[in-house]
């Protein structure tokens, strides 16, 4: 397959090398344009590797088979406004992010859309990436054009397992989303690893039984008990882990903040639900964040 990386982050190089070693034609596409990209990855083995892409070729896009998105929640949208008038409307456009809420955004487009969750890790150590967890990658259609397109689980899964296909994604969103409406805005409230929530149980447990409350009005079967044992999971299993909000807010970069607690408001709204612990934490995030995009001199910059 021609295979085009939108974002060559953490995750995104993470792929591009599993894709490439699976013998597939990639490019990576970054928003500053550049002839190349480079991918240093160690794997979970320690085998190192590194290799150097073709990046932002029109003529490689105009002619791939996916376009494969790793970029944060709110950069999405005007990322794929720049560039779907040459990808190929017949080619899938699969979202890998965080959070909730970027679909409402992309109604118009006319290619097969596929979002997936996945709990694939990767850490930055200088220059080079570190894959620290093996996990699952879960993917599904998200408008009728993409409902004939189980086969790329089968491709995605030789590259990089294990992947799983949904003919309803929109449960395992929910579920991936709960878990970052917990995990990501506390670990930024007490500047935490994730392991250090066990310090602050109860406001823990009164998130989550806000969350499954949102949960239920929205038709997912969840009960705050069960949500709860899911999430201390979760967790349990990275206590050392730095949650992606809390790097943002350190590196003083642009949070995903609105597309994680600032979507679940949005559904606790629409069913006249009440969700005042979510309400402070989005609040306290947003106050962090706003504070230093407005004296410093770097601001969210548009994709082109």
């Amino acid at each position: 397959m021609n295979i085009t990386v939108l974002g060559c982050g953490a995750l995104g190089q993470l792929w591009l090398t599993a894709l490439k070693n699976q013998g597939h034609a990639l490019q990576g596409w970054l928003r500053v344009p550049q002839t190349h990209c480079d991918a240093k990855i160690t794997g979970i083995d320690g085998r190192r590797s590194h290799i150097t892409l073709t990046a932002n070729d029109p003529d490689f896009l105009a002619q791939s088979d996916l376009l494969l998105v790793t970029l944060k929640a709110w950069q999405v949208s005007g990322a794929l406004r720049a560039l779907t008038y040459i990808l190929p409307e017949s080619a899938p456009i699969l979202l890998l992010h965080n959070g909730m809420g970027t679909l409402q955004e992309l109604t118009a487009l006319p290619h097969p859309l596929l979002y997936g969750v996945t709990t694939q890790a990767a850490r930055r150590n200088g220059d080079e990436l570190i894959h620290i967890a093996r996990g699952v990658t879960h993917l599904g259609p998200c408008n009728e054009a993409g409902r004939g397109f189980s086969q790329l689980a089968d491709t995605l899964h030789r590259a990089l397992p294990d992947v799983a296909w949904h003919n309803d994604i929109h449960a395992a969103a929910w579920l991936k989303l709960a878990v970052n409406c917990v995990i990501n805005p506390l670990t930024v409230v007490y500047d935490c690893p994730n392991g250090s929530l066990h310090n602050h149980i109860e406001k823990v447990n009164k998130i989550t039984q806000e969350v499954a409350i949102v949960m239920l009005r929205e038709g997912y079967h969840t009960t705050p008990e069960s949500l709860l044992t899911y999430i201390w999971q979760v967790i349990d299993n990275t206590p050392e882990h730095v949650s992606s909000m809390l790097q943002d807010i350190r590196l003083r970069r642009h949070t995903e903040i609105d597309y994680i607690t600032g979507y679940l408001l949005q559904r606790a709204c629409a069913h006249g639900v009440d969700v005042p612990e979510n309400r402070r934490l989005y609040d306290a995030v947003k106050q962090m964040e706003n504070h230093y995009e407005r004296i410093g001199p770097d601001m969210p910059r548009p994709w082109h």
